[in-house]
Order: structure tokens, then sequence, then C-alpha cells
């Protein structure tokens, strides 16, 4: 979705919403569109608490058999939005809170983000996590290089507590 969109569709949604709300009152009257809408946050209140709780379950005995609980993390998120979706008053922002409490889509959800996400992890256990490491970048361990003495003075030595020339900067 363009970056544009986002802040035309922050100002559609209350117009939409205030429309859709309109009709609703006027096809059911103003007393049930309310108690609609009160309805939708105990609603919403009432199933975040619920399938938090399992989602979490979940994730610990994906984390206990010893993987990652990347779809419970990613379904967790997606109840915290549809549990806030919920309490905002609006029937728009209900229907789409109701449809992601459920799993079904939950999963389509999350098969659609998937495919855009890149997780990187390093290839060794016991390397370092380096975010910024890429093809060009060679991560060596004190045995797999050595030092040469007398090369010239360069910057990138190690500075220790009793270099003679003190510590520098690199500019």
């Amino acid at each position: 979705m363009p970056l544009i969109l986002l802040p035309l569709s922050l100002l559609a949604l209350p117009l939409l919403e205030i429309g859709v709300f309109i009709w609703v009152g006027g096809r059911i009257g103003v007393g049930w569109t309310l108690l609609l809408v009160v309805a939708s946050v105990v609603l919403g209140a009432v199933l975040l608490k619920r399938q938090t709780l399992s989602t979490l379950q979940a994730a610990r005995a994906q984390a206990r058999a010893g993987r990652v609980p990347e779809r419970e993390i990613v379904h967790g998120a997606m109840i915290g939005l549809a549990g806030i979706l919920l309490i905002l008053p609006g029937f728009l922002t209900d229907i789409a809170g109701l449809l992601l409490f459920l799993p079904p889509v939950r999963d389509l959800v999350w098969r659609q983000l998937r495919s855009r996400i890149k997780v990187v992890t390093p290839q060794r256990r016991d390397a370092p996590y380096r975010p910024n490491a890429g093809p060009e970048v060679i991560d060596l361990s004190g045995g797999e290089f050595r030092r040469r003495e007398g090369e010239g003075d360069s910057p990138w030595r190690e500075i220790t507590d009793e270099d003679p020339k003190g510590p520098r900067t690199l500019h």
C-alpha cells in the first residue's frame, strides 16, 4: 500500500463510520445503535482476555518444544489489534475486529504478511547477532586471523589502557 493512502484512510475511516452510524440509527433507532456500540466494547474485552490467554499458552508450548512461536506472536499482535478495533466506537472497525478474532482470518493475514517479512538470524548458534552484517562482512573469531606487527599506524588496532598514544577517535 502506498504511503500516501495512510493519511487518506485515516481521514476516510471516521467519515465512513459516521455514515454507517446514521444509516444504522435510521434503520433500528438511536437507542439500539448505542446498545450495539456498548455491546461491541464488552464483547471485545471478553474476547481479548480469552484469546490472549490461549495464545500465550500456545506460545509457551511452542517455546518449550524448542520452536520459535512466530505464528503465536503474530496472532497475539492481531488479537490485540482486534480488541482495539472492537473497543473503538464504529461498526466498520467492529467488523474488522471480529474478523481478526477468527483464527482462519488471522492465518490468512499471517500468510500474506509472512512473504513480506525477512527475519535475519545468525548462521551459527555461537555467532554473535550482527543486524547489519551482509555478504560483504566477514565475521572471524580470534583463532581465524592473526595480527601483523609493524604494518603502519592502523586506526583499527585495539586500544588498551597502556597505549602510549592514548585513545583515538576515527573521523
